[in-house]
């Protein structure tokens, strides 16, 4: 091995978890827009219900597991490690805004709802990478 036989797969594998944040992001800041858009939630910068919040983590959770099982697919080798790999990144996201935003007013939620969002992006990650395993091992002769 000569070093650069490695190279492409270490860079599709970087491309297979940004294209996976890359889906959750737009699902989930489509899914606000939207929400905002046909009053299902108020205006940006006003706060919410608890009961929006919770449809909100729904739809990211949703979103997540899509973006989690794009990188999977998109993975070069070992698609659950990189499911879980963007999994890892949510947290580390998730936790950066989760300090960020905290205390700082009804507009960002409740509490509860960073530290959710901290929560599920392992077991989102997990989903993912299982859900195209087993849609992979579909494909996959027995024999």
């Amino acid at each position: 091995m000569n070093g650069t036989e490695t190279r492409p797969s270490k860079s599709r594998s970087v491309w297979a978890v940004l294209a996976g944040f890359i889906v959750i992001v737009i699902l989930s800041m489509g899914m606000d827009a939207v929400m905002h858009v046909t009053g299902v939630f108020p205006p940006y910068g006003q706060g919410m219900s608890d009961g929006l919040f919770a449809w909100a983590t729904t739809y990211r959770v949703i979103a997540s597991i899509i973006g989690c099982y794009v990188t999977a697919r998109l993975a070069p080798n070992r698609p659950m490690t990189h499911a879980l790999y963007l999994g890892v990144l949510g947290v580390l996201v998730s936790t950066v805004a989760t300090v960020a935003t905290w205390n700082k007013g009804p507009a960002f939620g409740p509490h509860w709802y960073p530290i959710a969002l901290v929560l599920v992006s392992i077991p989102c990650a997990w989903i993912g990478g299982k859900i195209y395993e087993g849609k992979s091992k579909l494909k996959t002769p027995s024999w």
